[in-house]
């Protein structure tokens, strides 16, 4: 396997960040002012399946929206943490309680709010229309943008490398 396959190996814990990797980014406003999100349904199976796979997923994001915290518990993520800058933080917490080390887990980001924990995780992975200084951080980069199925494609890329997805697959193929 090559050395990002081996390091997707050693994965128990996927922390996503929300705006620009769940979502496409934009902040969209309705008439009186609400912000409202895209989420990608696939990215929401993909979820699922990690969940059904043992993999667990935390989401930690710099915003608080209402809208996320609704898609969020909807997937059924337990660890959720918004309106929070310092991602770091939450990372040793999650570690700690989990018995986990750093290299146990990946990190899915696009801005520079999230380059200290990209640093800091065994795998920090970065969507490619993510700003550049985050790119150079990131071994491992999806095809598919933020909100487009970026979180699906990292899922299923863990996935293959733990030997699981094709299990999943036949599960659902039937």
């Amino acid at each position: 396997m090559p050395p990002v396959e081996e390091l997707a190996r050693n994965i128990r814990l996927l922390i996503l960040d929300v705006d620009g990797v769940l979502t496409d980014g934009g902040l969209y406003y309705d008439h009186a002012g609400n912000v409202t999100k895209r989420f990608n349904v696939q990215d929401g199976l993909g979820i699922k399946l990690a969940q059904a796979a043992g993999l667990e997923v935390a989401v930690i994001t710099g915003l608080n929206h209402g809208c996320v915290e609704k898609r969020v518990r909807e997937l059924g993520i337990q660890e959720y943490h918004a309106g929070h800058v310092d991602k770091v933080r939450f990372l040793d917490d999650l570690c700690q309680s989990r018995n986990l080390v750093p290299a146990q887990v990946a990190f899915l980001g696009d801005d520079w709010v999230d380059a200290a924990i990209m640093r800091r995780v065994g795998l920090p992975m970065a969507v490619p229309n993510a700003q550049p200084e985050v790119l150079d951080l990131a071994l491992w980069v999806p095809r598919h943008s933020g909100g487009q199925g970026a979180v699906r494609e990292t899922i299923a890329f863990l996935l293959r490398a733990q030997g699981k997805l094709d299990g999943l697959w036949r599960q659902w193929a039937g």
